[in-house]
């Protein structure tokens, strides 16, 4: 029974932390992304791609990074239209502030849950 217990409140504080991460990077979304890819993650269709329900970030989280640290430029498709659009690196943002935006995104409009460290980030940049 103790295991049991034990095994919940580390859940229940794993949840927490992702949720206050998530929490941190609606911050940054608000004052970074929100611009191009709108409050709701739709993006502007035929300028910038949605994130909501993104094929594209779904499938490689590091390929997802790598545009964001080092910028983004040519044809992309996302959920079966095509982009081609220019996306600046994020120079000024921490690795933190960058996995904190990433966890947030991920944690919304129906995205996979997936919970990006800043030892991702920091991979990405070489």
């Amino acid at each position: 029974m103790k295991k049991y217990v034990f095994v919940i409140a580390m859940m229940g504080l794993a949840l927490q932390g992702y949720s206050q991460q998530a929490a941190k990077g609606k911050v940054v979304y608000d004052k970074v992304c929100i611009a191009c890819h709108q409050a709701t993650g739709m993006g502007i269709p035929g300028a910038f791609p949605p994130l909501a329900k993104s094929d594209y970030l779904n499938k490689d989280v590091n390929r997802a990074i790598k545009g964001v640290v080092k910028g983004l430029t040519g044809p992309i498709t996302v959920n079966g239209k095509k982009f081609n659009g220019a996306m600046p690196a994020q120079t000024t943002l921490t690795d933190q502030q960058i996995a904190d935006a990433f966890t947030y995104v991920y944690a919304s409009w129906g995205n996979n849950k997936t919970v990006v460290t800043p030892a991702m980030v920091k991979a990405q940049r070489k």
